[in-house]
């Protein structure tokens, strides 16, 4: 049998750390991105264009399963270049997968796609879940619906199950992440409420965002969409006061509205990234079962404050992992 995973966008936050989870845990892995800049060097590398057929395309033949991550990133100033280049990045790949897969004499089992929880709309009232979500409105929203688009109407094989994973934010203590960011601010005085500070925060723990993606991957009926979040939805005041206990900072000065477009600016990002809030409820996940070893934000982050890098994520994790040594005695051990 086929093991093998194909990760497309193998060199972005997400994917290096998929690359190194499958990698590490036996799996044959085929990285493919436009370049090898961010890629962990697990598996094979292949280069794309994100948009063409090529040589790449063999590797998902009878694959278990292909990933794909592939898109420009969303932190940067929303002008009309760059949001052009942040819609054709998501469609025009998720196109090209499709192309590929249905020209496959053996269609891979498996073709998860990304998405994000931003297809919901702005709530402070009530989660969103994958059977009654509301569907948003504005650039963020528009970006979700057209790549959900050309991901579920891309004519691919019966054989090929498809998922479409809206993924919140995802959370390592990575540097140029959102937790990065944020501990930064945090441990400059700043991490106080951000704009009105009740927006909700749906996010998640890398550990657990590798072991949902293994989860669905194990379940033959799970297809259609899927919230990839934590059971968790702090506000953003809570969220903030989490990472000011977690750095120890007492002190957090409040930014308003203005003061955050301010910031934006000198930033070359955008004031939606925390302020629209997201509350993405991971109903099927639940409901099939998954368990989150890091379901609170106050325990994640704390987590992740020893787990510099990728490296030192995947470290600590081994640490951790004794396997039946952890139910032996310890003068057995």
């Amino acid at each position: 049998m086929n093991t093998t995973t194909v990760i497309i966008g193998a060199n972005g936050f997400l994917g290096r750390y998929l690359c190194r989870h499958f990698a590490r845990n036996g799996r044959e892995v085929v990285a493919i991105a436009r370049n090898k800049k961010g890629w962990s060097g697990d598996g094979m590398f292949l280069q794309w264009d994100g948009k063409s057929p090529g040589p790449w395309a063999y590797a998902l033949e009878g694959a278990e399963l292909v990933i794909n991550l592939s898109g420009s990133t969303v932190n940067c100033r929303y002008t009309p270049e760059n949001r052009k280049r942040i819609l054709a990045s998501r469609v025009k790949s998720t196109e090209a997968v499709g192309q590929a897969i249905s020209e496959c004499r053996v269609p891979p089992k498996l073709w998860l796609n990304a998405s994000t929880a931003t297809w919901y709309r702005h709530a402070e009232d009530k989660p969103q879940d994958e059977w009654h979500g509301e569907a948003g409105n504005g650039f963020s929203h528009g970006v979700a619906e057209a790549w959900e688009n050309a991901f579920f109407g891309a004519k691919v094989p019966a054989e090929t199950r498809k998922v479409a994973l809206r993924i919140g934010m995802v959370l390592a203590n990575e540097p140029d992440t959102v937790y990065d960011v944020l501990t930064g601010l945090t441990n400059r005085a700043l991490g106080g409420t951000m704009g009105g500070g009740n927006q909700r925060v749906s996010w998640i723990h890398m550990e657990d965002f590798l072991r949902a993606v293994e989860f669905i991957a194990r379940d033959p009926f799970m297809d259609g969409l899927v919230n990839v979040t934590a059971p968790d939805f702090p506000t953003n005041r809570e969220l903030m006061r989490h990472f000011r206990e977690t750095v120890g900072m007492p002190l957090g000065v409040p930014a308003t509205k203005w003061m955050l477009e301010i910031g934006a600016l000198f930033m070359d990002t955008e004031t939606e990234l925390v302020t629209k809030s997201r509350w993405a409820d991971p109903l099927r996940l639940r409901e099939a079962g998954f368990r989150w070893r890091h379901p609170k934000a106050a325990d994640a982050i704390e987590d992740l404050e020893r787990r510099r890098g990728l490296s030192g994520f995947f470290r600590e994790a081994e640490r951790r992992s004794a396997g039946a040594r952890a139910w032996l005695p310890a003068a057995t051990r």
